[in-house]
């Protein structure tokens, strides 16, 4: 194995391909322009560490043991699909005699999922996804435009590209690829609100309804709510009012953590620990399993508070990318059904992990703190609850 450092390609000779690749184009694409050996969504740097191992090699010299594998054992591990923090990487796998790529977790018994045709396949449609998410290329269009529409538009022309040679039989990881990742498009950057995105208020309109999206007027708010683009957020953009996993308190005016704890239970002391500034801490509502959502009054963080733990946690960077959270997250769930159907059946964790990266792309928060937790993360990692 060869790598030209100059353009990070990772190359091999005639004689090192053999015996374990025979499918001629595949030998072509190896020998010649080679591979990449990592990007924004996909490494091949197990081949610099390794070279060219089969499945069963490689898993035997891992745990040292005996695996049935199928009819996988010849498959060559040749890189990994990169995946958000807290979740296991798939192996990208490659068949030497037909060229088809494929993933699977090396260490589960499960089946392999196809991943692309070729390996000539496999780096375009990486590389045109690194187009969409930079705004470059064929989709430097893009830049400088935001919202439904071009999040649409951006997602019909990746599924374009997508189902050049595949015969319109796009496998699930890019189907979820061309549904998902253009969404990070729907909301620009903050420029005029001082939040970090600018949510157009019919965006939440058009997807929840305009009678189900709550907008508060200022005798709303706690005296401890000073954060001024936190207030007109909530005045002129709002909240949904009920998601699969938030709840809004519109009942009453919204209180602050202390308020919430003594008027929930009356008479009654409260069973949690309330955290440091309660009185500074506005709760917009509550999120499932006992936790309630919180902002910090002065700063506009949005945080998690669980009550059984009687902890803070990081939740969102502000108002803005809770409510693009959210939107996401119904958006996601409101896709074509015949699209989704596979991603949720066959391919729940790659749509789970493609719909983190999306929500990382604008909202870095459960990467960039050093929480050991994260609610979102956790959520929409939960298969058996059908959360996506």
């Amino acid at each position: 194995m060869t790598t030209d450092t100059a353009v990070a390609a990772i190359t091999f000779t005639e004689d090192q391909l053999d015996p374990y690749v025979t499918h001629a184009p595949t030998r072509q694409r190896l020998t010649g322009p080679g591979l990449p050996g990592s990007g924004a969504l996909l490494t091949f740097a197990v081949l610099r560490t390794d070279g060219l191992r089969t499945l069963a090699e490689s898993t035997d010299a891992a745990s040292g043991q005996d695996r049935d594998l199928r009819d996988l054992r010849d498959r060559l591990v040749i890189g990994e699909l990169l995946a958000p923090a807290g979740m296991e990487a798939e192996s990208i796998l490659l068949d030497g005699g037909t060229g088809e790529i494929s993933t699977a977790y090396l260490f589960e018994a499960m089946d392999d999922r196809p991943l692309a045709p070729s390996l000539e396949a496999l780096v375009r449609f990486a590389a045109v996804t690194e187009e969409l998410a930079d705004l470059r290329g064929q989709f430097a269009s893009f830049a400088g435009r935001h919202g439904a529409k071009a999040a649409a538009e951006a997602s019909r022309q990746l599924l374009a590209l997508f189902e050049e040679g595949t015969d319109g039989r796009v496998p699930p990881y890019w189907k979820a690829a061309a549904l998902i990742r253009p969404l990070a498009l729907a909301a620009g950057p903050g420029t005029r609100t001082g939040l970090t995105l600018d949510v157009p208020a019919r965006l939440l309109d058009e997807e929840f309804g305009h009678a189900r999206v709550a907008r508060f007027e200022d005798v709303d708010f706690p005296a401890t709510l000073t954060h001024e683009p936190t207030r007109r957020f909530l005045r002129e953009t709002g909240l949904p009012e009920d998601t699969v996993l938030f709840h809004l308190d519109t009942e009453v005016p919204l209180q602050t953590l202390a308020e919430y704890a003594a008027d929930d239970r009356p008479g009654t002391a409260s069973p949690f620990e309330l955290p440091a500034r309660a009185d500074h801490l506005i709760r917009l509502g509550h999120l499932v399993e006992d936790n309630s959502l919180v902002v910090d009054g002065a700063t506009g963080e949005v945080l998690n508070w669980s009550e059984p733990e009687a902890r803070l946690h990081p939740l969102n960077t502000d108002v803005s990318t809770l409510a693009f959270t959210l939107w996401l997250h119904q958006r996601e769930r409101g896709i074509d059904k015949y699209l989704s159907h596979e991603l949720t059946t066959q391919a729940y964790d790659q749509l789970a992990a493609t719909m983190l990266q999306v929500l990382a792309s604008v909202d870095p928060t459960a990467t960039t703190t050093s929480a050991d937790w994260h609610y979102w993360t956790q959520a929409f990692q939960d298969e058996a609850g059908g959360v996506l």
